[in-house]
């Protein structure tokens, strides 16, 4: 089975993360094949919306760290991150998300970036980032702030204060929180409701509503362009070489 698996119903495009061996960790190359899967829904007038999806043992457990170690001798952000990052910004189609179990990392700034997210009980989102030597990235340094406000953004993107379901719905970031075996059937139900308006409205609408997609595009820029400098600092280095010991 691929990595990333799209599937069309209808007008609902699924777009699940098929990598449980390793909790769905982001490899460059389903990087590649998520924004290939939103930028193909944008240009086809048969898909209405779509739906990103893990496995019920967990969403996304954010990027491979192998990718990462390399990353760190490189001193470069893949390309194909910076691909699926914009593409989630520019996405023309109505975004839903189906999350169970760990959202880590863009695990859980993706989900910023969504119009309506539903959440298992068992739902865990966190961002370590700054754990690692790193900054936020996917616009969340923006975003999140707006969403949230500055103090409990603060304790999520820097901090690394995981948020429950509960917790991330109470901070706008989650729309609804269910049974986790009840979680399939609510996230498509709240797309197919989606796909069901009239899509001129929902795309003139979302433009409304999202503002400039420019600036957080130009975030995105940013967030990578201070990422790349602390891949290749002493504290994300060390961090690395920590993290992968304890593995060990």
């Amino acid at each position: 089975m691929p990595d990333i698996i799209v599937a069309d119903d209808g007008a609902i495009r699924t777009i699940r993360m098929n990598r449980p061996e390793k909790k769905n960790a982001l490899t460059l190359a389903m990087y590649d094949a998520m924004a290939a899967a939103i930028e193909d829904a944008g240009a086809r007038d048969d898909v209405a919306c779509i739906l990103l999806a893990g496995q019920a043992g967990g969403f996304c457990a954010g990027n491979d760290i192998v990718d990462f170690v390399e990353m760190t001798k490189t001193g470069a952000l893949g390309a194909p991150i910076l691909r699926f990052l914009h593409a989630l910004n520019r996405a023309d189609k109505p975004l839903v998300a189906a999350v169970a179990g760990r959202a880590v990392g863009v695990g859980t700034t993706m989900l910023l970036h969504c119009d309506h997210v539903v959440a298992a009980e068992d739902a865990l989102l966190s961002t370590p980032f700054v754990a690692l030597g790193l900054v936020p990235e996917a616009g969340s340094s923006l975003i999140a702030p707006r969403l949230m406000g500055h103090a409990r953004a603060f304790e999520l993107l820097v901090m690394g204060r995981a948020l429950s379901a509960a917790a991330a719905k109470e901070a706008g970031i989650v729309n609804a929180v269910v049974a986790a075996a009840e979680l399939e059937s609510a996230a498509l139900a709240a797309a197919r409701t989606i796909a069901a308006l009239p899509p001129h409205a929902v795309a003139a609408s979302r433009r409304l509503m999202r503002g400039t997609l420019a600036q957080i595009d130009g975030q995105i820029d940013a967030e990578a362009e201070a990422f790349r400098k602390r891949l290749s600092s002493p504290e994300a280095k060390a961090a690395f070489a920590a993290f992968l010991n304890k593995k060990k």
